[in-house]
């Protein structure tokens, strides 16, 4: 388990930007959520600040951990290829609702 913890202050930041409907405090309080959500739908510059920030591990953490929804296929692919937990054409299947 990765015990880096994200600054408050760019938690907050990214949450207004990318989980708008909410407020960026309670959105703070659910760091991965946060973070799995900027992997998805983040800009360059606040990607390279969120990388250098918590660090590859911390996000291998979140993409093996992610919750249905929570990655299109293209970041899903994007990540499991730049933090090195997928070979070409190995990506594992993206994370799906059980039936019955």
């Amino acid at each position: 388990m990765v015990t880096v913890q994200p600054d408050p202050l760019l938690l907050r930041r990214l949450a207004t930007k990318y989980i708008w409907w909410k407020q960026p405090d309670e959105a703070a309080s659910q760091p991965e959520r946060v973070i799995a959500q900027t992997m998805n739908l983040g800009d360059y510059d606040d990607l390279q600040i969120l990388s250098e920030q918590v660090g590859d591990d911390y996000l291998r953490q979140v993409v093996q951990h992610a919750e249905i929804g929570q990655f299109n296929e293209r970041s899903w692919t994007y990540w499991h290829y730049r933090l090195g937990l997928a070979e070409p054409d190995m990506v594992p299947a993206m994370p799906r609702r059980k039936l019955g």
